[in-house]
């Protein structure tokens, strides 16, 4: 395994501080379309049969539950420990295949938040803390 350059540890730091705050900020928001969810509200509108169809309050509640999660382990990848980064790499998984299921009710957002675990998971498995 070659070893990272002081400048790619570098830009891999920032962007898993940056990573902290992705996940953070998108555990909040889907904490927010949970509730939104939960509440039947009329944001969501569902098109065609789809073939991960679960009622609106079924994923309200996963969203509300899985924001928790991704925003609590974000607050935990500020400190760089070991086990919040894996964490954040196995939340960020999660993330992506619940919001890969929730597209038929807000794809433009589904994608943006699986872009975004993309760039977490990268960030956050390219990133050695002792390095730097």
């Amino acid at each position: 395994m070659s070893e990272k350059s002081p400048a790619e540890q570098g830009v891999a730091a920032g962007t898993s501080m940056g990573a902290a705050v992705i996940l953070v900020t998108v555990g909040i928001i889907q904490l927010i379309q949970g509730i939104a969810a939960v509440a039947e509200n009329e944001v969501f509108i569902v098109g065609v049969e789809y073939t991960y169809k679960f009622d609106l309050t079924s994923w309200g509640w996963i969203h509300i539950v899985l924001g928790v999660l991704v925003g609590a382990i974000g607050v935990a990848l500020f400190t760089g420990a070991a086990w919040a980064r894996v964490a954040a790499i196995v939340i960020a998984a999660i993330s992506i295949i619940a919001n890969f299921m929730w597209l038929p009710y807000y794809p433009w957002w589904s994608v943006l938040i699986i872009a975004l675990d993309v760039v977490v998971i990268w960030a956050v498995s390219t990133w050695k803390p002792q390095a730097v």
